[in-house]
């Protein structure tokens, strides 16, 4: 089979990258939307809030068993298919998380089995949930070449900013009298039920050309034992260390509010709006640089990782000087730009420092880095929040300052940002192309 042309690659303005785009915009508004109100249903059941963050340790558990099994079967099945499954995966766990939250709330059943229940939907998440994410990196990272291919993982990186907007906006919404906290639950699933048929329908998958391994590997083995590859073992650090702290911010914010805004004098159920709007800082401050300052200013991966770190350590700093309802607003937003710096920047990283045929397998190990993220940090977090408010930002701070000396003294990262210095501005005839072009390079 012949190679497309490179004007064959996928459009950010194509059909199948907008559909990719909804695909991450409903899994990130779902999730977020779930975190904004599980600090509510974890009060209203009497949980310990460490209990209610273990919960989510526990999806992120299963994301990052199975997150490098969705890579290497996206290499073989496809990319599309992969996408479907995960998106099948998420409706159902989404919509088995509200009937057992509806459950617990109204009586049906005792708290400890709709806990259960509601653990066993989120596990079904962490098996299912990093599928979608992942096949739709490779499928991306598959039509576009090096030169464009910081600029449209931040774009699709911007899908997941756009779903911690409306997610947490949103679920206020869906909190109906009928069926309560569990509602934004049943019309996150239904709109990942819509966005799978959208998928299934108009989602080209294209012939797939593959690029054999260099060693001879079948294609099945080809990328395994990645994680300790000195390709990319620096972005995986600085990964785990980035996202670990992002974790410990987003369980612990649900939990401030509601006590800052129990100062006043509010419940529970009148602090949740609270809750969404300190979300919806910090994801209005994510889309801010990976739509308006990574495009303007052209950042190479190397300097949005420094730039991350650093900016998400000063986020966390502001909320140990300045606490409050205004301090908790105000550092979050500061610590999701830093965040939205920094994904885009190992990921399209960690993409670029391997060859085309190991695509798949780096997806997967990026990807499990957000499961790992949540699988202790979360709970830590919280366990240090109820020792002292300021310890949880007093921790990411230290690790955050980690991070950001890693950018500095990793030999891969300091050649990748020679490289980029030294390297002529290149054209798009003169790059490679991409290893799976599809029908959609023409639309």
């Amino acid at each position: 089979m012949t190679v497309p042309a490179v004007s064959k690659r996928l459009s950010a303005r194509s059909p199948a990258f907008m559909i990719l785009f909804a695909v991450s915009l409903v899994a990130a508004a779902g999730n977020m939307g779930l975190q904004s109100v599980l600090p509510a249903i974890g009060r209203e059941f009497g949980l310990a809030d460490t209990l209610v963050a273990a919960a989510f340790a526990i999806s992120a558990l299963m994301w990052t068993l199975f997150s490098p099994f969705w890579a290497r079967l996206s290499d073989s099945l496809g990319r599309k298919r992969v996408i479907m499954i995960g998106l099948a995966g998420f409706a159902a766990s989404m919509a088995g998380f509200g009937l057992a939250a509806t459950s617990g709330i109204e009586g049906w059943l005792g708290v400890g089995v709709a806990f259960v229940l509601m653990a066993l939907a989120r596990t079904i998440y962490g098996v299912f949930g990093s599928a979608a994410p992942i096949a739709s990196q490779a499928y991306v990272a598959d039509r576009t070449g090096p030169e464009d291919r910081t600029q449209a993982m931040s774009l699709l990186a911007s899908a997941q900013g756009l779903g911690t907007v409306a997610g947490p906006v949103l679920a206020p919404f869906f909190v109906l009298p009928l069926i309560g906290l569990a509602g934004p639950m049943y019309a996150f699933a239904a709109l990942g039920a819509g966005v799978l048929f959208l998928v299934w329908r108009k989602l080209p998958s294209g012939e797939v050309v593959r690029i054999p391994s260099p060693s001879g590997a079948p294609r099945h083995t080809a990328g395994r034992g990645l994680w300790k590859d000195r390709r990319v073992r620096d972005f995986l650090i600085y990964g785990l260390l980035v996202t670990g702290t992002q974790a410990v911010n987003i369980s612990v914010l649900g939990f401030n509010v509601i006590d800052e805004m129990a100062r006043t004098g509010a419940s529970v159920a009148a602090a949740q709006p609270y809750i969404g709007l300190a979300m919806f800082a910090g994801a209005l401050g994510t889309l801010m640089v990976q739509w308006g300052l990574i495009p303007l200013l052209k950042l190479q991966p190397h300097s949005l990782m420094r730039w991350g770190a650093a900016i998400a350590l000063l986020g966390n700093l502001l909320s140990v000087a300045a606490p409050g309802y205004f301090g908790a607003v105000v550092g979050y937003a500061v610590i999701s730009m830093g965040i939205g710096f920094a994904r885009p920047g190992f990921t399209a990283g960690s993409s670029l420092a391997v060859e085309a045929h190991e695509q798949g397998s780096v997806a997967g190990l990026m990807m499990s880095v957000a499961g790992l993220s949540f699988l202790g940090p979360p709970v830590i977090g919280v366990a240090l929040y109820q020792l002292a408010m300021p310890a949880p930002f007093l921790a990411n701070s230290l690790l955050l300052a980690i991070a950001f000396i890693v950018c500095f003294t990793s030999p891969q990262l300091r050649r990748m940002s020679l490289a980029a210095s030294e390297r002529p501005h290149r054209t798009a005839s003169a790059t490679p192309p991409a290893s799976q072009p599809g029908p959609e390079g023409n639309r």
